[in-house]
């Protein structure tokens, strides 16, 4: 089975619009939508924002729906230059960049007693994912690299430098490695895939209505010919 979090209500409607639904259920007032998409059996569920909500909706997931595949999808700010606004990143790990245990001798992203630093994705959904993204949006242009994410928007120059330099991320988002996170500690396979829709520091001006659309439509082609090749 597979669980698909989205973070985007027109995302997960329109991935909902395109599946078989079979069921939806409520649970920590979260909605869960299962049936088929491409052919496979899929779980799709709008998380909410931040890390917290993610977490929780990863864990119901595995719990409840007993998926063995999490794949994540949003949009995220970039942390790289050569990176545009409507590229899309995809993890090749994930880091929680407001954890900060510093001041007993662990490097910031570091969780206290666990034995790892990052939360990998799955290697082999990286490489379908590329594949899949470069067939599906020949548009844009396909990234990997590792993801931060916190409970903060991050709109500063300042801030956006300082994951740069402790982190050397690709992009920033609120959810993907509290995910990665939970799927980590129950041994499954994950990936989080990110549209880029501003550079981190506020310095975009772009008509947000349009590129969420293009997000959208992006991000619904790959994931339906991601899962079809799962």
């Amino acid at each position: 089975m597979i669980g698909i979090i989205g973070a985007m209500e027109d995302e997960v409607a329109q991935l909902k619009k395109n599946m078989e639904i079979e069921e939806t259920t409520e649970v920590a007032s979260l909605s869960f939508c299962r049936g088929k998409l491409s052919g496979k059996e899929v779980v799709v569920v709008r998380s909410g924002i931040g890390k917290v909500n993610a977490a929780i909706c990863t864990q119901i997931l595995v719990d409840q729906f007993h998926v063995d595949v999490i794949i994540n999808t949003g949009i995220a700010g970039s942390l790289d230059a050569e990176i545009d606004i409507g590229d899309i990143v995809i993890s090749t790990d994930a880091v929680e960049h407001d954890m900060d245990a510093s001041i007993f001798g662990d490097p910031i992203g570091q969780i206290p007693q666990m034995d790892t630093f990052s939360f990998p994705a799955d290697e082999s959904l990286v490489k379908l994912a590329k594949e899949v993204n470069e067939k599906a949006n020949p548009d844009v242009h396909t990234w990997i690299g590792r993801v931060v994410s916190g409970d903060q928007f991050v709109s500063s120059g300042e801030k956006k430098e300082q994951l740069i330099r402790v982190f050397d991320a690709k992009c920033t988002e609120m959810e993907g490695a509290a995910i990665a996170h939970a799927a980590y500690l129950n041994k499954i396979s994950c990936v989080i895939i990110r549209a880029i829709s501003d550079k981190a520091d506020n310095s975009a001006v772009v008509d947000y209505p349009a590129f969420e659309a293009a997000a959208i439509r992006h991000s619904v082609r790959l994931i339906e010919a991601l899962v079809s090749e799962i």
